[in-house]
């Protein structure tokens, strides 16, 4: 009971002061920045050390994103040396650059030896070639060889994300060596879920976890309870397939390992969460066409992410016009057409977006392969022809009394199973077909199915009309 009450009593300033960060909406409170802003303008080091002195990482980064440009260069400036560098992997990489940028490099240099590894990689990934040498030059021996091996990997792989600092000890150890070794050795990782097992040449031979090491005796041979790593992760893996590994197996933490199998680090839940969010947010941008915008970035140069992707868009368009282009005379004769042809393929531009979307992201997560293609063709191609009938008896009888026209509704009932169905077909057939060419399908697919349901909806809809009406 004595416990839980001084639990009680711990809690509530730590509620207290997040209630006093930020607001009901989730967003840093006016107050709160109101406070920063003169602590910073009044250069009042004491105060601003206070208000973000017992910040968490997370916190410190909400606060960098929600000032102007001016006073987060300030803050840095005036904390010194107090300034918690690991904030700076919470905030976009714009303002990262920007306040990493101001800095000198001996000053990074300081702040990244005393940031886990995985951190310290973040911020020197974006930073140029000359500068990340200069910094690195300025580290000690043995940490500037592991950011430097880290900082080889390709971007995106597991190599990248992992952190270098780990526990291993040889198989030979007891239970009792390995409790004295991490009690006494103080380069050891601050947290840590798994000790890993090596031999003479760091080549992995298997791992134990914490809970067991507490429930063995101190005489017993590591190598005795002991067990494989069946999920080891190539440094070389792409952080997606590594995140995908974590989400199947319901890994806490896995040993990164070199092409010659030698333990070279450990990928933790912590920096797998960052990746499926980071990947679930670019699929999400790249199906919009806006690539890897920022919300920090300036209007140049979000208006240059954009600009491409929408001349992409224009051409499709032109495309479209020249479908309805056919059929002017068409359209000259029966003015209503027009009225209505916009209905049928933005009916059939939303259905195959639905298909699209589903499709795309079932490849990401690999639930969609050869196996289960077929089957997931036919349900959307079943699904594209009853909402297709749907929508057609009731776009039909709105047509029929809205123009007092029959034939008119019935034309456009028909153009409409016609499309949606083509809407379903292109839903997931672009998606599949660019996976299997290696381009990436949320990238690409909307526009292609787009200009499919556009033309598709155009043609059946003008073209009906022309032979049902005779129009010469």
């Amino acid at each position: 009971m004595e416990s839980q009450d001084r639990q009680t009593t711990g809690a509530a300033p730590a509620e207290e002061r997040h209630a006093d960060i930020y607001g009901e909406d989730g967003a840093v409170r006016a107050s709160f920045l109101a406070r920063i802003g003169a602590a910073i303008a009044d250069r009042d080091t004491i105060t601003l050390k206070r208000e973000v002195d017992d910040l968490h990482q997370s916190e410190l980064g909400d606060v960098l994103e929600a000032l102007h440009p001016e006073q987060r260069r300030a803050l840095v400036e005036l904390l010194g040396s107090d300034f918690d560098f690991s904030a700076l992997t919470e905030v976009d990489e714009a303002i990262r650059l920007d306040i990493v940028d101001n800095l000198p490099n001996a000053q990074i240099a300081q702040a990244v030896q005393e940031l886990d590894s995985d951190d310290a990689v973040y911020i020197l990934e974006d930073l140029e070639k000359e500068d990340q040498d200069e910094i690195l030059s300025q580290l000690p021996f043995t940490e500037r060889i592991r950011l430097r091996r880290a900082l080889d990997y390709p971007e995106e792989t597991a190599g990248r994300r992992m952190q270098t600092e780990f526990v291993a000890v040889p198989p030979f150890w007891t239970i009792g060596q390995t409790i004295d070794y991490m009690r006494e050795d103080k380069n050891l990782p601050e947290r840590f879920s798994q000790i890993f097992v090596i031999d003479p040449s760091f080549k992995l031979l298997g791992a134990i976890d914490l809970d067991q090491i507490l429930r063995s005796k101190r005489a017993v041979k590591v190598e005795q309870v002991m067990h494989e790593t069946l999920h080891a992760i190539p440094a070389t893996m792409d952080q997606e397939e590594a995140a995908r590994e974590f989400e199947q197996y319901n890994l806490l933490s896995a040993a990164v390992v070199d092409e010659n199998g030698r333990l070279v680090g450990v990928l933790t839940i912590d920096d797998v969460v960052d990746v499926i969010q980071e990947e679930a947010e670019e699929d999400l941008l790249r199906m919009g066409g806006v690539g890897d915008e920022e919300l920090s970035d300036t209007v140049l140069a979000t208006s240059r992410s954009r600009v491409p992707w929408l001349l992409v868009n224009l051409v499709t368009a032109f495309l479209a016009a020249s479908v309805i282009g056919l059929f002017d005379r068409t359209i000259e004769h029966i003015v209503a057409l027009a009225v209505l042809m916009p209905i049928v393929a933005g009916m059939g531009g939303n259905a195959g977006s639905q298909t699209m979307t589903v499709t795309v992201r079932a490849l990401a997560t690999r639930d969609l392969d050869i196996y289960n293609a077929a089957r997931i063709i036919r349900r959307e191609l079943g699904v594209g022809f009853v909402n297709g009938v749907v929508f057609a008896v009731l776009i039909g009888m709105v047509a029929g009394f809205w123009f007092r026209d029959p034939n008119l509704g019935g034309i456009i009932a028909a153009a409409m199973i016609i499309n949606m169905f083509a809407a379903a077909l292109a839903g997931i057939l672009i998606p599949l077909v660019l996976d299997r060419l290696k381009i990436d399908p949320a990238v690409a697919s909307a526009v292609f199915v787009t200009t499919v349901t556009d033309c598709v909806g155009f043609f059946a809809f003008l073209g009906l009309a022309t032979w049902w009406f005779r129009v010469p």
